[in-house]
Formats: structure tokens, C-alpha cells, sequence
């Protein structure tokens, strides 16, 4: 689960990271209320799921066209530095109800509902620091780099040496010398160390706490007065750990995720919106990777993941149907089920009761193998209803592209 930056800034607030006075607005009479207590030159951030805010563009929600800034000199962008709180206001107005466009929103956008006013800061120096879980060492990894405000792949592509790695060991835990490594490592100043180290501790601590899959800071940032703060912050979170943690699931913005992902999680399912025009159903997350795999293989592209799991019911089965089929790019659907704990008649029934229910106009193919695998595929041919039944993997991927529509 993602958040916004204002939501993880108070979280990592709480677990002592340095981050800046501010406060969130809804409305531009918000923002201008926050500009005037904070006093000074203060910055408005907008506040999407999506990275690349500063050097994203505004459209019009309504017209699509571009979003000015006030003087009309460029495109409004979702970060800006403004002097007072008139001047907030207006800023705050062209954001709010608009979409921004980033590298990482796709070219849709994001619409905005909400800002961040903060407290401006004169920044010295600009850092990159982050931990996640890095599953190749098993180990909780910190990511740092002395070329902050810069997107951090681009940095370990072009640039691999100015990445800077420091792992935590699972038996010994975390130890203040990891804080004081990066700090050396990143270049800060002697006097410096000790309030980065601490805030290394707080973003471990932070992290481990709420079950976090990554915390990201970027810029961290020192001041001019010498002061080590996070300037911007992300935070994703393991669903899965989300039961122990109603105040962090309180959090989630169902405004960000997509709409049949929000569906999809109401039934249990995991289910993920790609581009492609291949609806795929597969029991397994295996599978389903393996599915993606060979239908891009075969010169198609997938228009999902979607994992129904080992002991889906037909009702849970009719439901992720319903969703493939809510998706106008879906030309046609491969249904890929091995029967193990998920027996292949329940997965027909499943099939054809959606079929039947939803009113299918797209190509059907379907392989099954596994449990019940005779009775499943007897289900389909008495169902009255056309599917194109494939024998294997390879033979499914083949029809089910050529019903898409081919390379």
C-alpha cells in the first residue's frame, strides 16, 4: 500500500525524523491559512502517487489543455516555491481539481485533491538515503547516494559507484554503525555525523515498526543553519501486515489505485491493470508470471496479473471474471489453471456462470489440467457457450494471441 508524502512525513515524524512545519489542504483558502502561520517563503507541493512532481505539467481536468502559472511565462508544475499567502492561494486553485502529469503517472495524470504547504529551506547540500528489504541477501538494505533530488535509477545506471550499500543483519539487528558509515560514506561534515546517524536510526526504526516495504527520502537535505532534514518522503507498506496496523490502513487513498484493483481486493484477489489486451485468469502467482511470460513470447501482451489463488470459490472465480471483462482493453482472455487445491470443475463453473452472468464478446481460451480436469472441461462443452479449449501452454498462448488479434 502507498501513501501520500505528507502521510509518511508524519509517520517518520513520529519515529523522530527531521522533516519540515507544514500541513496538508484541501481547499486553496487551506492553503493560504498554512502559508500564513508558517510565515516567509514557503512551497506547495501537490500530493499524488506518483513520483517526478517537479518537473511534471498541470492540465486542465475539464478541457485537458495546459495550466499556467499565474504570470504565464510555463506550464505549472507540482512543486512550487511562492512568496505569501495570496500568492498560495492562487497556486494552491490551479492545482486543486487539475491532473498532473508525471513520468511516473503515465500520460492519464493525476488528479490532485490535495497540497502540501511547507515551511521553504535553504538548502547546502542535497542526499539520497533509503532501506527495503532486499530479497537476494535476505536482509533489510539501506540505498544512499550523495547525488540527491535526482531520480536514484538513473544514478545507479550511469553512475553505480556513487551508490552507496549498507545491509542490516537479521541476527545482530541494527547497530549505530551503519548510521555512522553513510554518514562518512556520503561525505557530511564531522559536526554533521551524529544527527545524520540518528536519522538513519529513526528511518530504521520507522520502517521495521510499521512493516514497511520501502521508506525513501529524496532530497535529504542539510540546511545552511546545519540542520539534517527529509525533505521529501515515500513509503510503501506490506499488505499483508496491514491487519496489525489499522492506523496505517486508515491511510490508503482509494482515489490512487485503479478501480478494478480496488474491486479485485474486495474479493480477495490479487490483481494488478497492465496495458496489454490478453486478459489473463491463473491460479498461482507463479503461473500467472509464467503466463505473462510465454503470451509475451508469443508476440501478445498481457492486460493483467491476476492471481485467483489456490482455493478460490466459483463466487470468487465469477468475480475476477466480472473485472477482466470491465477492462476495454481486454480483446480476449486466457484462463490458465492448474488443479491442485483449486479443483478445474469449480474453475469452470466459475467460468461459465460469469460468462453467462457478464455476457462475454471477446474470445475465450481456456486450459486446465489438474484435479477434476475431465469433469471441468465436460462442464464447458455442456455450457452451450463457445471457449477455445488448448491443449498446454505453448497452444493456449498461440490461440489466445491470435484472438487478441496477433503481433
Amino acid at each position: 500500500m502507498k501513501i501520500h508524502e505528507y502521510q509518511a512525513k508524519a509517520v517518520l515524524k513520529r519515529h523522530g525524523v527531521p522533516v519540515p512545519q507544514g500541513d496538508v489542504a484541501a481547499t486553496a483558502q487551506e492553503a493560504a491559512g498554512i502559508a500564513r502561520k508558517l510565515g516567509g517563503r514557503v512551497v506547495v507541493k501537490a500530493q499524488i502517487h506518483a513520483g517526478g512532481r517537479g518537473k511534471g505539467t498541470f492540465r486542465d481536468a475539464a478541457t485537458g489543455k495546459p495550466v499556467m502559472r499565474p504570470d504565464g511565462s510555463k506550464p505549472l508544475g507540482g512543486v512550487v516555491v511562492v512568496d505569501g499567502p495570496e500568492a498560495v492561494e492562487e497556486i494552491a486553485s490551479r492545482m486543486l481539481g487539475n491532473v498532473l502529469v508525471t513520468k511516473q503517472s503515465g500520460p492519464e495524470g493525476r488528479r490532485v485533491g490535495r497540497v502540501l504547504v511547507e515551511e521553504g529551506m535553504e538548502i547546502s547540500k542535497e542526499f539520497y538515503l533509503a532501506v527495503l528489504l532486499d530479497r537476494a541477501i535476505r536482509s533489510l538494505t539501506f540505498i544512499a547516494s550523495a547525488e540527491g533530488g535526482t531520480e536514484i535509477e538513473e544514478v545507479a545506471a550511469t553512475r553505480p559507484e556513487a551508490i552507496l550499500k549498507a545491509a542490516v543483519d537479521p541476527r545482530a539487528g541494527y547497530s549505530p554503525w551503519i548510521g555512522r558509515s553513510l554518514a562518512f560514506g556520503l561525505g557530511f561534515e564531522a559536526k554533521l555525523v551524529n544527527p545524520a546517524s540518528k536519522l538513519v536510526a529513526s528511518l530504521h526504526e520507522a520502517f521495521v515498526r510499521t512493516d514497511a516495504s520501502l521508506a525513501e527520502i529524496n532530497p535529504l537535505i542539510v540546511t545552511t543553519d546545519g540542520r539534517v532534514i527529509a525533505l521529501d518522503a515515500k513509503m510503501n507498506f506490506d499488505d499483508n501486515a496491514l491487519y496489525r496496523h489499522h492506523d496505517i490502513a486508515e491511510l490508503r487513498d482509494l482515489g490512487e489505485e485503479d478501480p478494478l484493483e480496488i474491486e479485485a481486493s474486495k474479493h480477495g484477489l490479487n490483481y494488478i491493470k497492465l496495458d496489454g489486451s490478453v486478459g489473463c485468469m491463473v491460479n498461482g502467482a507463479g503461473l500467472a508470471m509464467g503466463t505473462m511470460d510465454i503470451i509475451k513470447h508469443h508476440g501478445g501482451s498481457p492486460a493483467n496479473f491476476l492471481d485467483v489463488g489456490g482455493g478460490a470459490t466459483v463466487e470468487a472465480v465469477t468475480a475476477a471474471f466480472e473485472i477482466l471483462m470491465k477492462d476495454a482493453n481486454v480483446r480476449a482472455v486466457l484462463v490458465n489453471i492448474f488443479g491442485g487445491i483449486m479443483r478445474c470443475d469449480v474453475v469452470a463453473e466459475g467460468v461459465v456462470t460469469a460468462a453467462r452472468k457478464v455476457g462475454v464478446k471477446v474470445p475465450m481460451v481456456v486450459r486446465l489440467e489438474g484435479t477434476n480436469v475431465e469433469r471441468g472441461r465436460e462442464i464447458l462443452r455442456e455450457s452451450g457457450l463457445t471457449f477455445l479449449v488448448a491443449d498446454g501452454m505453448k497452444d493456449a498462448a498461440e490461440k489466445v494471441v491470435a484472438a487478441a488479434g496477433g503481433r
